[in-house]
């Protein structure tokens, strides 16, 4: 990787300020935002797979990728010269209560690089224990590490903002896990991801900071930040502070905006889990809305309250937003101006939100009914059990002139057509006449709404279990299925006949089984 360490240039731990002590011991960590750790080194690690795009995205060949030096050191038997790793030091709110110290407890940076005019991160997620692990172990299973490659993938992909994985490896080592915290411990196969990302900064950085009332500390963060990943922003002021957490807001609604669009649930919407970016980070119990349902979480630990389901992520984004706002408070010392900003998420919400369904269902002009329209079908896809993805995918065949056979198109998307209530097939009936009466006033052809609602709307998504049946053949040594599931996933808008097995809907083994339905934070 000889061209790829020529574009080696840390920031993070030359203008930031470093824990003095070296031990790599569970400790509080103060005046400080990260600290020095080096990964623990694996006794027999294996590549399972590696991101083509990501290697051209850093400058990596496919020929260095299949290096010994490659494999040695993105599963962290290996340092790259002249370069520092590290855990970073943040805070968070964790289900709504302030948690205080956090910080990276099984993630390592190794390393920033500048390729093209592009600043990267890369960190590895289980190369060992850090002084943020408090009583767990840095380390990371297979299966998490399947769900987390595959999915920071698709993801990009899908066009929504996130964090991306280079690689996916074996350690060749056991790691103890209870999956779902019952008590029932058992030995996996230990796992390493390297995640990319310009930067993995997370609202509770900033919160660590102004929780200890280290307003020296959060300066130098903020303009850090700024300088970096906000240069357009200008010099450091308190004007620019407040344009900096504006645009923070604007690029967590827009990202939340996309996760509503394509039926992804994060499961675990903390503050630590929150990129200063915009970011999609952290792929812990994330999920993928099989029926469509405001109120499903994939998090069983979430299961009682539904703080994180579905429908609420844009309102846990605004509050995870006040956070940020109380954090950056000793900065700007401005309520008035900052309460404008959060008022302004609201607005924009709704305005966003409107715009993103009207994409979903084909309208590009806008009229009042519309709202109602939308709102209508939100209310009868809950009637019964609708497969989100096939439903909005196959309304794209609707034909404005042919009303009737709506219930026709999307009989597949219904998990028990054969139970329709008949009030549900009145109000389907009544919808898709509105619908295609509304339609009327829209100025392009079938085909064209269809390729426009086809830009939107993905054929495939990675469904929970289809990341399960990867993770069973993987657990038992085939790791084929992810490569499939890769490549599937490059092309989520795209009909791919070959690969039409994937466009179905849960199958009945999966409605219950642990990793389709029930996720835990277990990694």
């Amino acid at each position: 990787m000889k061209t790829f360490k020529t574009h080696i240039e840390d920031t993070f731990t030359k203008e930031l300020p470093a824990d003095p002590v070296l031990e790599n011991g569970r400790r509080q960590v103060t005046e400080a935002c990260f600290s020095y750790v080096t990964p623990k080194k694996t006794s027999q690690p294996q590549l399972l797979h590696v991101s083509p795009e990501l290697l051209e995205t850093l400058g990596i060949s496919e020929t260095e990728s299949q290096s010994d030096e490659f494999l040695n050191v993105f599963t962290g038997n290996e340092v790259l010269p002249n370069t520092k790793p590290f855990a970073m030091c943040y805070g968070g709110h964790q289900f709504g209560n302030w948690a205080g110290q956090l910080g990276d407890g099984r993630a390592i940076n190794l390393t920033e690089i500048k390729y093209k005019n592009q600043r990267w991160a890369l960190q590895l997620k289980g190369a060992g224990p850090t002084p943020y692990s408090r009583t767990a172990d840095g380390l990371a299973v297979l299966r998490s590490s399947i769900r987390e490659y595959l999915c920071s993938e698709a993801m990009y992909h899908l066009g929504v903002p996130t964090t991306r994985a280079l690689s996916l490896a074996v350690t060749g080592d056991q790691v103890l896990r209870d999956v779902m915290y019952n008590g029932n411990s058992e030995y996996e196969e230990g796992a390493v991801v390297c995640r990319v990302a310009p930067s993995f900064l997370r609202f509770g950085s900033f919160e660590i900071l102004a929780s200890r009332e280290d307003t020296k500390t959060l300066k130098q963060l903020t303009d850090y930040t700024i300088k970096h990943f906000y240069p357009e922003l200008g010099a450091p002021s308190k004007a620019v502070y407040l344009e900096f957490f504006k645009t923070v807001s604007n690029r967590t609604l827009d990202m939340i905006i996309d996760w509503q669009r394509v039926g992804f649930v994060h499961g675990v919407m903390n503050t630590d889990n929150l990129s200063i970016l915009g970011l999609t980070i952290d792929y812990g119990p994330y999920g993928w809305l099989e029926g469509f349902d405001f109120g499903w979480t994939p998090n069983t630990t979430d299961r009682q309250h539904k703080r994180y389901r579905y429908g609420n992520q844009p309102n846990i984004g605004l509050w995870n937003l006040y956070q940020l706002a109380n954090a950056l408070f000793p900065l700007i010392e401005d309520v008035e101006a900052l309460q404008a900003i959060l008022d302004d998420y609201r607005t924009q919400f709704e305005t966003k939100s409107l715009q993103m369904m009207r994409s979903k269902i084909g309208l590009f002009t806008e009229d009042e009914t519309d709202l109602k329209l939308i709102q209508r079908l939100e209310d009868v896809l809950q009637m019964m059990e609708t497969d989100m993805t096939i439903f909005f995918r196959n309304l794209s065949k609707f034909e404005k002139d042919k009303k009737s056979n709506g219930l026709d198109l999307i009989q597949d998307a219904f998990y028990n057509p054969q139970t329709m209530p008949k009030d549900a097939e009145v109000f389907w009936q009544q919808w898709f006449q509105d619908y295609g009466t509304r339609l009327q006033q829209e100025t392009l052809s079938d085909a064209e709404r269809a390729e426009k609602m086809n830009a939107v709307n993905p054929k495939y998504v990675l469904r929970n279990y289809m990341a399960q049946l990867a993770i069973d053949d993987a657990e038992k040594g085939d790791y084929a299925l992810i490569d499939e599931l890769f490549q599937l996933l490059k092309q989520p808008y795209a009909e791919q006949e070959s690969a039409e097995k994937w466009f179905a809907k849960r199958p009945e083994w999966a409605r219950n089984k642990v990793g389709c339905s029930m996720l835990s934070c277990s990694s």
